[in-house]
């Protein structure tokens, strides 16, 4: 499974941006099969901003050789 790396967040956003406006123009023009697949790529870009989110709040580790 693929990281995303939290300094990616912006970039995810961007993206996130770009397909609520895809998603808009697919609902007026009622590409039906396009809101489908925007919808499942909104749940993937949700699920890495979480998951980039999450690595930003870990205490980073230290590696104590001993």
């Amino acid at each position: 499974m693929l990281q995303v790396n939290p300094k990616m967040l912006s970039r995810l956003a961007e993206i996130e941006t770009d397909l609520i406006l895809r998603r808009e123009r697919a609902e007026e023009e009622q590409w039906l099969g396009e809101i489908e697949g925007i919808d499942m790529t909104l749940t993937f870009v949700h699920t890495k901003q979480t998951d980039a989110a999450r690595l930003t709040r870990r205490a980073p580790v230290s590696h104590w050789i001993t």
